[in-house]
């Protein structure tokens, strides 16, 4: 009982951050389509930044709630993630198109993994939860993905990563109309 007030009263404070990581996610996405021929480093640059603000966004709502909130590592675990891949390719911008995909591909999955943990977890205190599972099983599969033949479908990848961003951008956006609403 106390986890589930815990967890509504975490949605209660950071719905808003959903509307601007899905704000983010999306404007990244639509400018992935826009410029497909973008040089790497211009993509390591926009993904570095989407990965980056995400992590701290998550670091800084597991520091914040580590007294209240029994499972606060997971959301740092999270952050943590994000944060080291927005540097790595911030420090790497030289990185080859596959050392860049492995990284997309890597920070994909360990974040579905989690949302899909996430989602169960919250499941108990928060209806709706199903769009951060569904949020998971997009990124896990778009990380594996990833890992085929990169190379091959370099352009293609550009326009996939661009419709995953627009995808788990809209998907956050609907979470948080969902989330917002139990407390409206």
């Amino acid at each position: 009982m106390l986890n589930a007030m815990i967890d509504r009263k975490l949605a209660r404070r950071y719905w808003w951050q959903l509307i601007i990581r899905g704000i983010i996610a999306i404007i990244f996405g639509i400018l992935a389509f826009a410029w497909p021929g973008m040089t790497l480093v211009v993509l390591v640059i926009l993904f570095g930044a989407w990965a980056l603000v995400d992590g701290i966004f998550s670091v800084a709502a597991a520091i914040e709630e580590r007294q209240t909130y029994g499972r606060w590592w997971v959301l740092l675990l999270w952050g943590i993630v994000g944060i080291v891949i927005g540097i790595l390719t911030f420090v790497l911008p030289e990185a080859t198109a596959l050392v860049l995909f492995t990284l997309i591909a890597i920070w994909a999955i360990v974040t579905g993994i989690i949302e899909i943990s996430a989602a169960i977890w919250l499941s108990r205190a928060i209806k709706g939860e199903w769009l951060l599972a569904l949020a998971g099983v997009i990124s896990i599969i778009f990380g594996a993905i990833m890992f085929i033949e990169p190379r091959v479908f370099a352009l293609a990848v550009v326009y996939l990563i661009a419709a995953y961003a627009i995808i788990f951008g809209i998907l956050l956006l609907l979470r948080s109309i969902v989330v917002r609403s139990l407390f409206a």
